[in-house]
């Protein structure tokens, strides 16, 4: 009864309020948002809510912030549409609707104990970052931690505060690279599975998390498995136009999968469970 209440809970619109928006890129917005009445909302790593404007409508968008961090979530929104367009608009002390958290996330308690490689393209940072900060802030759970990230170019790179504090520890290894190069970079310049091969690991006990364009998927896999990563250490999060969130409307189905929804089977999966996926 309990968690059927829980459920039915997470599919009601709940009040929040913005209650800071910081400009991260010329497309995407970091937006930091506390529910009403001083109520938490709990979730994993890797899930994500439906956002709800008033007369507009609704969009899923992942948590980007760890759940360590209690009393308020982030959400990174790049505007891309009708709703993330006019959500762009809104500042400090606005109102929004959230339903969830939804979808299965990182599954925390089998990666405890392990190395872990965190591989992440353009946005896909986003919900990775949720996984990341997530280890950090339980650090002595966690083996050798290596953080990849590529990005088309310097101008587009998201987190930078984050980015300079993870490349500071000496308990995390990180590297980042992009495509194309401007006058002020001075980093590691190609494809972000140009990195990959340099990365030293236990194959034994690593496991791969990846979060990207769907495009990079192959490539990706590819070096991790030349890696001898097993095929159920490698977790993606994919990449699907999510509609209700409930697995109601069928816009994220993965038909090869036996009817599986992505917004309720996941949105992360192993890559031995979906390795037969056409299109990722």
């Amino acid at each position: 009864m309990i968690k059927e209440e829980l459920v039915n809970s997470n599919w009601r619109v709940r009040k929040g309020h913005i209650i800071r928006v910081k400009r991260m890129t010329s497309a995407e917005k970091l937006f930091e948002i506390e529910l009403d009445n001083g109520r938490v909302m709990d979730y994993e790593p890797g899930q994500f809510v439906q956002v709800s404007l008033f007369g507009v409508g609704e969009a899923p968008i992942s948590l980007c912030s760890s759940p360590t961090k209690r009393g308020s979530f982030e959400l990174c929104v790049r505007a891309a549409g009708r709703v993330t367009n006019a959500m762009h608009a809104l500042e400090a002390g606005d109102e929004i609707g959230i339903r969830g958290p939804f979808g299965k996330g990182f599954p925390v308690k089998v990666l405890a104990g392990n190395d872990l490689i965190f591989v992440a393209g353009g946005l896909g940072i986003a919900p990775l970052r949720s996984l990341i900060n997530y280890v950090i802030d339980n650090r002595r759970e966690f083996g050798k931690v290596d953080i990849l990230l590529g990005c088309k170019n310097p101008r587009e790179m998201l987190f930078a505060d984050d980015l300079e504090f993870w490349q500071k520890r000496v308990d995390v290894n990180f590297n980042c690279t992009v495509d194309k190069g401007d006058p002020d970079w001075a980093g590691n310049i190609g494809l972000i599975t140009s990195i990959i091969p340099g990365v030293t690991i236990n194959p034994e006990r690593t496991f791969a998390v990846v979060v990207g364009p769907p495009v990079m998927y192959k490539f990706v896999i590819s070096e991790l498995l030349k890696k001898k990563i097993a095929e159920r250490n490698i977790i993606l999060s994919l990449e699907r136009h999510m509609k209700c969130g409930m697995g109601k409307c069928g816009h994220c189905q993965i038909d090869s999968l036996d009817n599986y929804y992505c917004c309720q089977d996941g949105p992360v999966f192993s890559y031995d469970r979906i390795k037969n996926v056409a299109k990722m």
